[in-house]
């Protein structure tokens, strides 16, 4: 009886605690609970096993789960160390139950399914100790083994605000007492037990899929709205006077200047245009240009990048596709860059304004509004915008056909680098190096926009071409991300001194496929492991990417958490398929120069939402993606289908320090033949055969013709121009 009294009493001092601890939290942190009808749902169901899984950014996680999830007698699993902190003496312990484990103890879940197979409801955070990075650290296999073994339902909930308070461990991270704090519960699911050959495979598989679902738990954070409306949330997150962009003017602009930048270029470009226009801008990267983009968006138009290494064709082609008729640029970069007489040869434009003409346009009347009320209310001059709505306009880099224009809604280029956030942890120490034209989707988003709006630092260098100048640069200002092209990082690995990317951490190859030999030389001579990645502008622009939790030679990594995927059969190819994939990054739809203005979104065997990539991949059995080639760039020879990425490599192998690209050509007789462009002057048809019977290549893979150059011709975003060499192979057969 006593016993029973003291139970009781127990119960009722728990609930008086939780009501009082509930009202504290809401009045401090103004917590909000977002998907509380999923976890009703689960309650009302009668699930008899449930696991909450959730993310860990503080000490007070535990706390709040207990507090605002609707579950009866939740046994909290508890790393050993925090069981002996004050703060959970008097919090956790005071309100529910727990289970102090070791994680690196193999027996310790054995305990916990012990709990699951006797009805109690059981909370776990799968990494097992608070985040050092902001993001998702390594996931233990034990919580998995658990929920596959007992059939568990998972309940996913995401924590996230607790990272910016100083009961976390980010030490780095601009920190408040009570900042707001937001609980998002995702659907409910189950992780079954998979087949394999023994219980250790088995459990690593198990492990897998738990961290695919804690990367789809770090994606279910709250979206910003607008490319503008993030800006303004990250300057008051880690504060206005934050230095954050750099450039080759030596100067560092805080985000208050970039924020009072992009209103007063934005006020000045309004005028010379409409809303809803599409602006063509010619600028090289540099701190007034991004300052343009984000002023344009903010008041509603919408800036098309143009590529000034296109040449005419291109930027006439890109600029009747979007119906520009304003062209943004600057005397001084026109001049720098020889772009005078493209500029005179593009036809259709009604007015090009010049950013030195926009500076002698600025009233008393601008400086009093932009130092008024516009500067410190920033969101209050935004145009009313949807995340759906058009952010920016890119273009295809045109190495294989004619440049169409990429319409990238806000949502997209938004959750691109929510994506990317989710498996790489940029975090406000950083210094990214991006040398990657704006024009380019990867420089854009991971180059400049991911470390803007995510509280790193960037340095905005205007060419990628200058391979002496970038590793000093790199050195100089201690950077630690870099992003680039093989062809990019293989020439600065050629001219860097060994140390002058000693402060590199993460080096991230796309836009083409990354070179064994750059790969080995960046090991090498640097110690760095370059991370191969692969996306397409369409999808603004990441897809896939290896990162060091998640990496496999040889491939392009896994998908981003949130895309998801299939491969469509190809004839003629036995391994892997067409790719279509479906995200929240893909883009709105194309312009072409067929339909001037006309927003037409291109349609999938897939149906609705879905996008058809032009690659053929194969997925491994991990979920890691092997890029097979682009569908355009197989040839058909003598009924066969041959591969020119697969002939690069029997070249590249055998000639490990040349460069090399195939292209094709109609022949009467075989259908096709294959032209080997390279700049080894010494390569031959034996030597290739040799080496493709060592390497078991059909004879048909040996390209029939070779032309040897200085350089292969090479786009502005650093991919080869396979529509030059296509020519050049027509012609070499004239």
């Amino acid at each position: 009886m006593s016993m029973t009294n003291s139970n009781f009493v127990k119960s009722i001092a728990r609930t008086v605690v939780r009501v009082l601890l509930r009202a504290l939290a809401r009045l401090l942190f103004r917590v909000r609970v977002q998907g509380m009808d999923k976890a009703l749902a689960v309650k009302d169901g009668g699930h008899s096993r449930l696991l909450v899984i959730a993310n860990h950014e503080s000490f007070l996680d535990g706390i709040l789960l207990g507090l605002f999830l609707p579950i009866e007698k939740p046994v909290f699993i508890i790393h050993t160390e925090y069981v002996r902190r004050p703060l959970f003496r008097f919090g956790l312990n005071a309100m529910a139950d727990y289970l102090a484990v070791d994680p690196s103890n193999p027996m310790a879940m054995k305990h916990v399914i012990r709990l699951l197979e006797s009805g109690r409801q059981v909370v776990i955070f799968p990494e097992g100790r608070i985040t050092m990075t902001g993001a998702l650290m390594k996931v233990y296999e034990g919580p998995a083994f658990v929920a596959a073994k007992t059939g568990a339902t998972l309940l996913p909930v995401r924590l996230d605000g607790l990272s910016r308070s100083y009961f976390s461990k980010m030490t780095r991270w601009p920190r408040k007492f009570f900042p707001q704090i937001t609980l998002t519960i995702l659907p409910p699911t189950v992780l079954p037990m998979l087949e394999a050959a023994n219980a250790k495979v088995r459990r690593h598989k198990s492990g897998e899929n738990l961290r695919r679902l804690m990367l789809e738990i770090a994606l279910a954070q709250p979206s910003q709205r607008t490319l503008y409306g993030a800006l303004c949330s990250v300057a008051k997150l880690h504060g206005r006077r934050r230095h954050v962009v750099e450039d080759i003017q030596q100067v560092e602009y805080t985000y208050h200047d970039l924020l009072k930048m992009s209103l007063a270029l934005g006020r000045l470009a309004k005028r010379h245009t409409e809303p809803g226009e599409k602006i063509g801008l010619l600028l090289p990267n540099m701190t007034p240009t991004l300052a343009l983009l984000l002023g344009l968006t903010a008041l509603g138009r919408i800036p098309a990048m143009l590529n000034y290494t296109a040449g005419v064709d291109g930027m006439q082609g890109a600029c009747d596709a979007a119906c520009i008729r304003t062209l943004i640029t600057s005397y001084a970069f026109v001049e720098q860059a020889k772009l005078a007489d493209k500029l005179a040869a593009l036809q259709g434009l009604e007015r090009i304004v010049y950013l030195e003409d926009l500076r002698k346009e600025m009233t008393f009347r601008d400086k009093l509004w932009l130092m008024g009320w516009a500067l410190w209310f920033p969101r209050r001059v935004e145009v009313k915008a949807s995340p759906e709505d058009a952010a920016v306009v890119l273009f295809t880099s045109g190495s294989e056909a004619k440049p169409k224009g990429v319409v990238l809604s806000h949502r997209a280029i938004l959750a691109n680098i929510a994506q990317i956030r989710a498996i790489i942890d940029i975090s406000y120490d950083d210094r990214v190096l991006s040398v990657l034209p704006m024009f380019h989707s990867f420089g854009l988003t991971a180059g400049t926009l991911l470390p803007l709006l995510t509280g790193a630092s960037v340095f905005l260098y205007p060419s990628p071409l200058h391979y002496r100048v970038i590793p000093e640069l790199a050195y100089d200002r201690a950077c630690t991300v870099l992003f680039g092209t093989s062809t990019f990082l293989g020439n600065y690995a050629r001219f860097a001194h060994p140390y002058d990317f000693y402060r590199l951490r993460y080096v991230v190859s796309g836009a083409e496929k990354l070179s064994a030999t750059v790969h080995e030389q960046w090991f090498e001579k640097f110690g760095i492991r370059i991370l191969e990645g692969y996306g397409a502008t369409e999808t603004a622009p990441v897809i896939a990417v290896n990162t060091p939790m998640a990496y496999r030679s040889g491939s392009v990594g896994q998908f981003l958490p949130g895309i998801e995927y299939c491969l469509q059969p190809v004839p003629g190819i036995e391994r892997g398929g067409l790719l279509h994939v479906r995200g929240p990054n893909v883009m709105s739809g194309y312009l072409k120069a067929d339909h001037p203005g006309v927003l037409q979104v291109p349609a999938s065997s897939e149906g609705t939402g879905w996008y058809e990539t032009g690659d053929i991949v194969d997925v491994d059995s991990e979920g890691f993606v092997h890029i097979v080639g682009r569908a355009k760039r197989f040839a058909k020879v003598a009924g066969e289908m041959v591969s020119l990425e697969a002939v690069e490599k029997l070249a590249l192998t055998a000639s490990p320090n040349g460069f090399h690209a195939v292209s094709s050509r109609p022949d009467e007789s075989k259908g096709e033949v294959l032209v080997l462009f390279t700049t080894d002057i010494q390569i031959d048809r034996v030597t290739l055969q040799k080496v493709a019977q060592q390497l078991k290549f059909p004879e048909l893979a040996v390209p029939k013709k070779i032309v040897r150059m200085n350089a292969l011709p090479v786009l502005g975003t650093g991919k080869t121009d396979y529509v030059t060499l296509k020519r050049m192979a027509e012609e070499s057969f004239v």
